[in-house]
């Protein structure tokens, strides 16, 4: 059994499978579900003793002509479908214009290999015939090893740093990657 997989049982048996669906239904252009939801799902079914979940649903697209509004009618929308989950829907288009000190992205895939760690740049999305597709810049083996390390934009940035810190305070067993490796 491939990684790819391995993601795709693992993710199907979880929230992802449940709410991947429905947001292939708002038609998002270039979108992507990444991020924590899927990090989380795998290190919690790998590792016994883990204790991160999902904190919220990180569903990127991208949109030059894009407005706020956009992101928040596709916010209310899974909300109100899953009341107990929280959604964080965001144009990657538009990224740059409110996150201070962030470069302009060229598509979805662009800001989600700029994502903090390899484990989290890890893109899942599923079309109307409910067939899935990855996107992965870093391949899988970061994930699947429980590996952190931070992608090469924020090699020397202190929140990747933190944001390590954190997932070992809830996961001990990961392993932050050493510089050479």
């Amino acid at each position: 059994m491939t990684l790819s997989d391995r993601l795709h049982q693992i993710l199907t048996a979880s929230p992802v499978g449940d709410v991947l669906p429905a947001m292939a239904q708002l038609n998002l252009p270039d979108w992507w579900l990444a991020g924590g939801a899927v990090r989380n799902t795998v290190w919690r079914s790998l590792f016994a003793d883990c204790r991160l979940t999902i904190n919220d649903f990180d569903l990127a697209f991208f949109d030059e002509s894009g407005r706020r509004d956009q992101e928040l009618t596709a916010k209310a929308a899974l909300t109100a479908q899953f009341p107990d989950y929280v959604f964080d829907v965001k144009n990657q288009a538009s990224f740059a214009r409110w996150r201070s000190g962030r470069r302009p992205y060229s598509s979805t895939e662009d800001g989600i290999a700029d994502w903090l760690h390899t484990a989290t740049a890890v893109g899942v999305r599923c079309n109307a015939q409910g067939q899935w597709s990855y996107f992965m810049p870093y391949g899988l083996d970061d994930l699947f090893n429980g590996i952190i390390r931070p992608t090469p934009a924020h090699r020397q940035n202190p929140d990747a740093e933190h944001k390590a810190a954190s997932f070992l305070e809830k996961c001990a067993c990961l392993r932050i990657a050493q510089s050479d490796e």
